[in-house]
């Protein structure tokens, strides 16, 4: 797929609580990391690498095509309800407004760039211009979590929040005039899924990882693949990328609202399925879930430079062994992206702290 879903989510960084400490208190300590989303997150945007890596592959091979539709269904909405879990303490403050723009807003105006930079020498397009209303690639996420985050007090005190992001996103799928500025039929079609995650609780989470729900899974997960090898030749798997409206794929306007309803129905049966497998404790890559951003952002350059430099031309690469091949190589190199070392090398533009540009909180200078 040129323009992913998903995919990976910002993490919020954490800061002892010392200031106005009274004195004779311990100050707090920083909340450790729940090591459970952390793997989520680590194993979602290894499945974002390998459907990038199975894109040019899926011409004459039905068994890529199903693997890739298979894993399009689920990992972005598995991004986005994980990020919406973790949006639920935003409340508009100085301090969160601050994190929301060095942690996503700045992000995606260094990666804009860069990416329009990088692709006028890798698709041969000099003229392309740079613009921040037309995100390219990967960037899309970034500002859809930008203004799904801005909007999160009003899902809050909305009653019924999840019907009405369900109506809005039926509704796009049913308006092709939208355009592209911000990308904004993903940003209402994911709708949803985050406010799916606002409304969730730590014991919906324990819920499925019931043993009843994992054994549950893989049978649901078998024949989700086998349903998606079935429909290769019989239907298209835009709808998982949820960019265009109806009209857009083809298809009769009230197909929209049918087939948002449909998807996001089979999106977090297959959510549930994943996320009911993930392991709780920590492992040797639990702590790469920290840097799923900056996996996610990076890789895309390779995604994109891997056609030009002529990665896919070989004829044993789209093979078994070069699928295979193409797999294993895409996950090795999302998961040394997220390592430590990366990250100190890209956490200026990531995660710039940028004291400079912000107002103190008025509580903090009380406190200081």
């Amino acid at each position: 797929m040129s323009r992913p879903q998903t995919t990976a989510a910002p993490q919020a960084r954490q800061s002892p609580e010392t200031s106005g400490t009274p004195q004779g208190e311990r100050p707090q300590r920083p909340a450790r990391r729940d090591a459970y989303f952390d793997n989520a997150k680590y194993l979602a945007i290894v499945l974002v690498a390998m459907g990038h890596a199975w894109e040019p592959l899926r011409d004459g091979s039905r068994t890529v095509t199903a693997f890739y539709n298979f894993v399009y269904a689920f990992h972005m909405p598995a991004f986005i309800v994980i990020s919406g879990y973790f949006s639920r303490s935003f409340d508009g403050s100085p301090a969160k407004v601050k994190r929301l723009v060095t942690g996503v807003l700045v992000p995606y105006v260094v990666f804009e760039t860069a990416y329009t930079l990088f692709t006028r020498w890798t698709d041969g397009v000099p003229d392309r211009p740079i613009t921040l209303l037309d995100p390219l690639y990967l960037t899309w996420f970034l500002i859809a979590l930008f203004v799904w985050r801005l909007t999160t007090p009003i899902w809050q005190a909305v009653r019924w929040p999840l019907p009405v992001a369900l109506v809005i996103a039926m509704l796009a799928t049913v308006s092709p005039s939208i355009g592209n500025d911000l990308d904004l039929q993903r940003v209402l079609q994911f709708l949803p899924y985050f406010v799916l995650g606002l409304c969730l609780r730590p014991e919906h989470f324990r819920l499925l990882r019931r043993w009843r729900v994992r054994a549950l899974a893989v049978p649901v997960l078998a024949g989700a693949l086998a349903v998606s090898y079935w429909a290769v030749p019989r239907m298209t798997g835009a709808w998982f990328f949820h960019r265009d409206s109806a009209q857009e794929l083809g298809a009769p306007a009230w197909y929209g609202p049918l087939m948002t309803l449909a998807g996001f129905g089979c999106s977090m049966i297959l959510v549930a399925c994943f996320l009911s497998w993930v392991p709780g404790r920590r492992l040797f890559f639990t702590a790469l879930g920290a840097g799923t951003l900056y996996g996610y952002l990076l890789h895309g350059f390779l995604a994109q430079g891997s056609r030009f430099w002529g990665w896919y031309d070989p004829a044993w690469v789209h093979g078994p062994l070069g699928e295979i091949t193409a797999t294993l190589v895409a996950a090795t190199v999302v998961t040394v992206l997220c390592t430590a070392p990366v990250r100190r090398v890209f956490r200026c533009a990531m995660e710039p702290r940028m004291n400079w540009a912000f107002r103190r909180d008025p509580q903090e200078l009380r406190l200081s």
